[in-house]
């Protein structure tokens, strides 16, 4: 089957991969852009599962503010160059995930960080084990602008596409009037 320009152009807009990877992606499904799509954030999960040994040093600090100043939040997103902390691509995850934090008012980074002392009262308030790491721990919740994949998953999209290792090192979220929370990551160097 032809692959057709336009055809790779939609893909490439849908998922952010190169020209040759998404040639490649539509002949592999014959054309079928929403198949393509899949493969290619399939191929950007594996991409990450071996990037992740790699050291982080560059990155950015990425603020957000809502409801006119009442909530606020910073996190702290590494990669391995200053080259891909300056793309549009990668100072577009930071803001989302800052968003994110703002929003949802995680507690931790990620759900190996909950202290077993809590997780009983987290399992007892959310239901599950499961629930408790969707609400509370950052890299495991549902992303608000796309229910369909966690903060983990959107990172590791993103170690596909720009190529690099990518981590949430910490994050802060502070309400006016109310507690604020911190989480930091642990010695390890993983996306989620």
């Amino acid at each position: 089957m032809a692959i057709s320009t336009s055809q790779i152009k939609e893909l490439r807009e849908k998922s952010g991969a190169g020209i040759m990877e998404s040639k490649r992606a539509l002949e592999d499904t014959d054309g079928n852009i929403e198949k393509a799509v899949e493969l290619l954030r399939q191929q950007g999960m594996s991409k990450a599962g071996k990037k992740s040994d790699r050291a982080t040093s560059q990155g950015l600090v990425e603020p957000y503010i809502h409801g006119g100043g009442r909530i606020g939040a910073l996190v702290e997103v590494n990669c391995e160059t200053d080259f891909v902390a300056r793309t549009p691509d990668f100072q577009k995850l930071a803001h989302d995930i800052a968003m994110q934090v703002a929003a949802t008012a995680p507690r931790y980074l990620k759900s190996d960080d909950i202290p077993e002392n809590e997780q009983a009262a987290l399992e007892n308030e959310y239901g599950s084990r499961e629930n408790a790491a969707k609400s509370v721990a950052l890299l495991d919740q549902v992303f608000i602008k796309d229910p369909g994949k966690t903060i983990g998953d959107l990172v590791k999209e993103h170690i596909g596409t720009l190529g690099e290792n990518i981590i949430v090192s910490r994050f802060s979220r502070f309400e006016l009037g109310g507690q604020g929370n911190t989480a930091e990551a642990t010695a390890t160097n993983s996306p989620a």
